[in-house]
């Protein structure tokens, strides 16, 4: 950070706080920072600061555990671009949140996590549900602090969310001591003023790019989720728009370009489309745009885009040549680097048309025999009769897969998933938070029977604020993907995959006070997700479908893209 990116406040901008407990710091400093809403769970650690709580503007959302408080600001943050606050007690409390820290690593999703802690005395003596939270989250937070004088809260407050926000998002912890937060403190530091300084593009890198996009003849566009992160939507679609380049989308990346848009390919990788893999396969120029050559995007990587140069963009310039070197380097925002970028007039059209008749050639199909439900036909009618107006709030599982296969996404915002870490249980948290920050929007969390009992419990916060979250829970009786590597990889040994002994999910759903209903055939979906969507309040739809349904394509672990599986196979 430069000494002009901080400014310190002259005096008559310091907080004037006398007798302020470190607790009431906290508030006031989130206030300052514009937090509206945060989830958490109380205990013993943090209780000075729940007592704080009272009185302030900020909307304390009580979930029913820990994770899902790191799930819910998770998704508030992917769907308000705002950075999304979550707060736990010590021990058990802040262990719980850990999974959501990490989700939020890997997903680069800016989130400031705060627990209590037992009293500076206490620390390193093994007291009642102490634990070292600092050392438990080293590895997946950009930065954590543990406050040791009450009087720093401000500053270590507004640096958080600086941090959280800057550069490459990701999640930050603020660790705070009880006493810390009885402390009175008569004058407290004041909160540093941050301006976020705008980088220059480099220009001759950019120049460079476009020279090697003008030469290449099969170039794809490979978009990655830090586009939605710079805010660079806009200015990737111009891209995309005036030079015509076939495009796919990492499964963070759905929804940056239009779904149905003329020249978008698909998601790409083991679960992709025939026509995005195989455009990226048969490519000589790769414009990598804020993604990272994840394994599940790329599969066996010394065969991914065997024939292609790589141009990649890139804030994070540890992500450049990490796992394939790169032609020429783009460091920078993406907002400002991808719209410098004009390489001119393309002479790709035979190519276009060839990607484009692949695509046609490969289009999903939906007339699957039979009276059941074919899932990837009711998760598409649900995305288009929502409209524009609909998020889909994904777990992990089959149907996460059929959702980025099937579903229709307009924006990125659109599109809620446990990405890098593919998190069971992340569905309904996350989208009692995308709703809480999108109120208008028709969210839909979309689970399965595996990973919708890992949150159940958030059903109860639902009801308790009244939140309008509608569910499509897709019940196979299994867990169904693991029940697929098992018949395609292990011999079909089936260990540890049966629930059949799920309980009524409808009963279930009711006994929290939230409406459900069951659709068990074909022709009953179309009534159902009419009405689901009509439901005036919260609305779960209990969906059985074969347990024997599997998710295609796919590539096999450790194959080359090239190596795509169909049903038939």
């Amino acid at each position: 950070m430069t000494a002009a990116a901080l400014k310190q406040p002259d005096a008559a901008a310091a907080t004037q706080t006398t007798g302020q407990t470190g607790a009431r710091l906290l508030v006031s400093s989130l206030e300052a920072m514009g937090v509206d809403v945060l989830f958490g769970y109380p205990g013993g650690a943090i209780m000075p600061v729940y007592d704080a709580l009272t009185g302030s503007s900020l909307r304390h959302i009580l979930v029913r555990h820990e994770q899902g408080a790191a799930f819910a600001a998770d998704a508030y943050a992917r769907s308000s671009g705002k950075v999304g606050v979550c707060m736990a007690t010590s021990g058990p409390g802040a262990t719980n949140l850990i999974t959501g820290i990490a989700n939020a690593m890997m997903d680069s999703v800016p989130m400031v996590c705060i627990t209590g802690n037992v009293a500076t005395g206490l620390m390193g003596t093994d007291s009642f549900q102490e634990i070292d939270i600092l050392g438990c989250t080293l590895p997946i937070v950009k930065h954590s602090w543990i406050v040791r004088d009450a009087a720093d809260i401000p500053s270590v407050v507004a640096e958080a969310f600086r941090v959280a926000k800057e550069g490459r998002p990701g999640p930050v912890l603020i660790d705070l001591p009880k006493d810390i937060q009885f402390a009175e403190v008569a004058q407290p530091f004041a909160a540093p003023i941050f301006n976020d300084p705008v980088e220059a593009a480099d220009h001759a890198a950019i120049r460079e790019a476009e020279a090697a996009i003008r030469a290449a003849e099969r170039p794809v566009l490979y978009v990655g989720g830090g586009v939605k992160i710079a805010g660079a939507v806009d200015e990737l679609r111009a891209f995309f728009e005036r030079t015509g380049i076939p495009a796919v989308a990492t499964l963070n990346a759905l929804g940056t370009i239009p779904t149905g848009a003329h020249g978008f390919l698909g998601m790409i990788g083991m679960h992709g489309t025939r026509a995005a893999n195989e455009a990226v396969q048969e490519s000589d120029l790769l414009v990598v745009l804020g993604a990272r050559f994840d394994d599940r995007a790329t599969g066996k990587l010394a065969e991914f885009a065997p024939h292609a140069r790589i141009v990649h963009y890139d804030i994070d310039p540890a992500e450049i040549s990490k796992l394939r070197e790169a032609t020429v380097a783009v460091v920078g925002d993406l907002k400002t680097t991808v719209a410098a970028t004009d390489p001119g007039p393309l002479a790709i059209d035979p190519w276009i048309m060839r990607c484009m008749a692949r695509a046609q050639r490969h289009a999903a199909r939906y007339d699957a025999p039979g009276e059941g439900v074919y899932a990837p036909a009711l998760l598409k009618e649900l995305s288009e009769r929502a409209g524009d107006d609909f998020v889909a709030a994904c777990d992990v599982g089959q149907h996460q897969m059929w959702a980025a296969q099937h579903c229709r996404f307009s924006r990125p915002e659109a599109h809620l998933t446990s990405g890098g870490l593919g998190a069971m249980g992340f569905g309904l948290p996350a989208g009692l938070g995308a709703k809480l920050a999108r109120p208008d929007a028709q969210v839909v969390t979309i689970a399965g029977d595996g990973g919708f009992m890992m949150n159940i419990q958030e059903l109860a916060t639902l009801r308790r604020y009244g939140i309008n979250l509608k569910i499509v829970l897709l019940d196979n009786a299994s867990l169904g993907l693991v029940r697929q590597w098992q018949s395609l990889f292990f011999n079909e040994n089936y260990s540890e995959i049966d629930l059949s002994d799920n309980p009524d999910f409808v009963a279930v759903s009711q006994a929290f006070g939230v409406e459900a209903f069951r659709v068990e055939r074909r022709d009953e979906v179309s009534d159902g997700i009419a009405r689901l969507l009509a439901a005036p309040g919260p609305c779960l739809m209990h969906v059985v479908i074969d347990p024997q349904e599997n998710v295609w394509p796919l590539v096999p672990p450790g194959k080359s893209n090239a190596e795509m599986m169909e049903g038939a196979q």
